[in-house]
């Protein structure tokens, strides 16, 4: 989570009031081991393999701060999951444990390593192994140490840990955090089912103790203060003291007696936060953009908010048979998952009829496990293909229409499937 508009001499209570709820600053930032993201309904869902907090508090009060890992290469993101969606990005972290249930061994972790984006995207792999929910803590700890030992540090825009997998392969990989850093072999593993839901866990779904938790879409993943403050109230008025904020740029509220499911989602709906968002708006996420961020080269939360508007009147009368998911940033640097969305947006300055205006490059095809898909994948690009930043709406109307006119509904064709295999004419 981001706050904006902070006065410097605020600073110290703010950091007070972060840490009186349990957020931090630690580690935010640097060649360090950064947050170890979690599901968004950890011990909560009704549906969820495994609870992954102790685990992932082990991570974090063991290694969080500890200065043998201060200085890494660089930036190390980790992610843990015990629910069946998936809903943790795994397949874009350095490294990731996502709930699985091995035959013999009960419910544990598959482990991948080496997932990143940026200019170079890369998928994580798995190494094949099961880990026991007590060996967590461990394995985390080896392969942070690989990345710290082995890591590259000569060049900075080769040193994350997916180019070191790329060289060394899975196989080496496991062998080395077995035999140097683990000092014994990890089992053979089975890979986590295919999810069969969405992991952005908007809508209502029923918790462990029968209660329920609604998540809600906020337009592009940007909220006033106000309506943080407007939220608190509302989510206190129906019972409630908790929520959790997700990978998807969602805010899942917690412990809502089923009595009171109808009114809270009234509420949110005229708070902007809906429940039940079309799905445009459920699939559409932007980075912070050159508002706040120094690396940005054009706006994004605005130009994607206007595109969400337009695009809820254009595709309103369309028959959508999935989600579609669109990702908007202002750099390359991919905070926003351009590469893995069906259509990202790439931020820089385009040529349209001979003028240089603020635009962005087209990624169409990508996603993850987490967005419902039969697997992850990268997306393609097409030379030349760019839009204006005030041509978003236009240009997915037209794309959109034609995957509906050309796309194969004998086999439930997906937008990715058929952007893969549509011809650069169609996709323009």
């Amino acid at each position: 989570m981001q706050l904006h508009w902070i006065r410097v001499e605020d600073v110290p209570e703010i950091w007070r009031r972060l840490e009186a709820v349990g957020l931090g600053t630690t580690e935010a930032c640097g060649d360090v081991p950064r947050v170890v993201l979690g599901s968004p309904v950890a011990g909560i869902a009704a549906d969820e393999l495994i609870d992954p907090t102790p685990q992932i508090d082990e991570i974090t009060t063991r290694f969080i701060g500890d200065e043998s890992l201060a200085n890494l290469p660089r930036k190390f993101k980790s992610a843990i999951t015990g629910h069946p969606s998936q809903d943790v990005v795994h397949e874009i972290n350095d490294v990731a444990f996502v709930a699985v249930e091995h035959p013999t061994l009960g419910v544990g972790y598959d482990l991948w390593v080496g997932g990143g984006l940026s200019t170079a995207p890369r998928l994580a792999e798995r190494l094949g192994v099961f880990v026991a929910p007590e060996q967590v803590a461990d394995a985390w700890h080896g392969v942070a140490q690989i990345f710290r030992d082995y890591g590259y540090r000569r060049l900075r825009n080769k040193a994350r840990l997916k180019f070191l997998l790329a060289e060394w392969g899975t196989g080496k990989f496991r062998e080395v955090l077995e035999t140097e850093y683990l000092g014994h072999a990890l089992p053979d593993g089975p890979a986590a089912p295919t999810p069969t839901t969405t992991g952005d866990h908007v809508g209502v779904h029923r918790q462990k103790d029968g209660r329920y938790y609604v998540g809600a879409t906020p337009i592009v993943g940007r909220v006033s203060g106000e309506t943080l403050t407007a939220l608190a109230d509302l989510v206190e008025a129906h019972g409630s003291t908790r929520l959790r904020t997700t990978p998807h740029q969602k805010v899942v509220v917690l412990d809502i007696p089923e009595d009171r499911v109808e009114s809270l989602i009234a509420g949110l709906d005229a708070l902007g936060l809906q429940a039940r968002p079309s799905l445009i708006r459920r699939g559409t996420i932007a980075c912070t953009g050159i508002e706040f961020c120094k690396l940005a080269i054009v706006e994004t939360k605005g130009h994607a908010t206007a595109a969400v508007l337009e695009l809820e009147e254009r595709l309103d009368a369309l028959d959508l048979p999935h989600p579609i998911s669109l990702h908007v940033n202002g750099c390359p640097n991919s905070c926003a998952r351009i590469q893995t969305a069906d259509i990202g947006l790439k931020g820089q300055l385009v040529t349209i009829d001979g003028e240089q205006v603020p635009g962005y490059q087209v990624h169409l095809g990508g996603g993850l496990a987490s967005q419902d898909r039969d697997e992850a994948g990268l997306g393609r690009t097409v030379r030349g293909l760019k839009v204006a930043a005030d041509g978003i709406a236009d240009y997915v109307e037209r794309v959109v229409t034609r995957f509906l006119d050309e796309r194969d509904q004998a086999t439930d064709e997906t937008f990715a499937q058929w952007a893969h295999r549509a011809d650069e004419e169609s996709l323009r």
